[in-house]
């Protein structure tokens, strides 16, 4: 019987079962300020015949509250403030929005979820209490230990039907940590839960950079004793080094397509950045300079590249374009300026020394006047943009040591999201694994 109804369970898992309703609710996502929307977020109901996990309905909605605060668009209501039933139902017809709409919500999560064997079919409602409508309904098939990932869609299809673009929920983390006493790679969610190590060299491991597909990721490693550039496949695990030349083979850096990777050599003697295709081989110098030049990051169309050089006498960004091969100065404010990551929306984020410490600006590429989006909160350093280019990862040591914060693209809603022992640094974002 319980295979029969898995069965049809996965038949179904991607049905959407409600009927379309004009939200009144809208977000702009391009607004430079949007103003938190009140939603409330109940406790999931169990809807099988059996109490199978019971805690599940709890962490469902800690979960999408959790993702809903991180986005910025929404200011999730305490539980503790909640008016309503703890027995009312999940449906249109089973809620009392007066309940809701009086303590200030103005949008309504509720859901359920049935336990098959290892497995959880898991529904979601989005409603509009002023209304009094359903705007959503999702239903999604998973493993029970993969309840957060099933919750992160779920959160997704929320933004996705009040923005019309996808959220953030699914993509993932590469960073470097210190919880082991030394520096390994680790990679996890977006919202730093389900971390899992990358390396367990006993070394020095730096620069991870997750491919533009999210299935590699590159990083530095002197687990040999010298600085080597690896490649390592995150669906199975094999790793290989593709740059192991004399001297530095450091900060490297993906194309948009995936295909080739930009990094810094020293093979000719001065620290110049060269672009090397995935079996290491070099196809082109991208620097020749008596400075030394770092930190590559290609533009969304990959015809122009940002990096950063002390050519000028202290550390700033230029812009190369690659296809006349010149190159321009893009930051005059502030001494030294580095670790420049360029957005797929066309927008260049980096860290700066300002007044003695650092934080993190965003400037157009062609120039102009930078934004500041991080002060008076200790150093704030390696800023990298979520794939969609609307969020900012960077680490901070505000608290004391070095963990990873995100924000919005405006710098606002800033939130730390790890919280291992050791610090946290150099994050990469990029996209999740198509399923689990």
């Amino acid at each position: 019987m319980k295979q029969r109804l898995l069965a049809v369970l996965v038949a179904f898992a991607l049905l959407l079962f409600s009927v379309p309703v004009q939200a009144r609710i809208y977000i702009d996502i391009n607004s430079p300020s949007i103003s938190k929307f009140k939603v409330a977020v109940a406790d999931f109901r169990n809807l099988g015949q059996q109490n199978d996990h019971p805690e599940l309905g709890q962490k469902f909605a800690e979960v999408i509250s959790h993702d809903l605060d991180l986005s910025g668009y929404f200011s999730p209501i305490d539980k503790k403030a909640f008016l309503a039933d703890e027995n009312e139902g999940i449906t249109l017809e089973e809620i009392n929005f007066k309940n809701w709409s009086v303590i200030g919500a103005e949008l309504l999560v509720k859901g359920g979820y049935t336990v098959i064997g290892n497995h959880v079919e898991v529904i979601a409602r989005l409603f509009d209490t002023y209304w009094g409508k359903q705007v959503m309904g999702k239903r999604f098939l998973g493993q029970v230990a993969n309840y957060r990932w099933l919750a992160h869609r779920l959160s997704n299809e929320i933004i996705r039907i009040l923005t019309g673009q996808d959220g953030m929920f699914l993509t993932r983390l590469a960073y470097v940590d210190t919880s082991t006493g030394n520096k390994e790679i680790r990679i996890s969610d977006y919202d730093g839960h389900n971390s899992r190590a990358v390396t367990s060299d006993n070394s020095i491991a730096l620069s991870p950079r997750i491919s533009p597909d999210g299935t590699h990721i590159i990083y530095s490693s002197y687990k040999d004793g010298r600085p080597k550039l690896y490649l390592r496949d995150l669906r199975s695990g094999v790793t290989k080094v593709l740059s192991e030349r004399k001297g530095l083979n450091i900060g490297a850096s993906w194309t948009p397509d995936g295909k080739q990777i930009a990094l810094t050599l020293s093979i000719k003697g001065n620290p110049d950045i060269f672009l090397i295709d995935l079996n290491g081989r070099i196809l082109k110098r991208l620097t020749s300079n008596w400075g030394i030049d770092v930190s590559p990051s290609f533009s969304p169309d990959g015809k122009m590249m940002a990096f950063v050089s002390n050519r000028s006498g202290s550390p700033q960004i230029y812009i190369k374009d690659l296809a006349n091969g010149k190159s321009r100065r893009l930051t005059f404010e502030g001494n030294y300026n580095t670790s420049p990551s360029w957005s797929r929306l066309n927008r260049i984020v980096y860290t700066s020394m300002n007044h003695g410490s650092f934080d993190i600006f965003t400037i157009d590429p062609e120039g102009g006047e930078p934004n500041q989006l991080t002060g008076e909160s200790g150093n704030n350093e390696d800023p990298c943009w979520s794939p969609d280019g609307r969020y900012i990862v960077f680490s901070s040591n505000r608290l004391g040591k070095y963990h990873l914060y995100i924000m919005t693209i405006n710098g606002q809603n800033q939130r730390r999201i790890t919280g291992r022992k050791g610090e946290q640094t150099a994050p990469s974002w990029g996209p999740g694994l198509s399923n689990r």
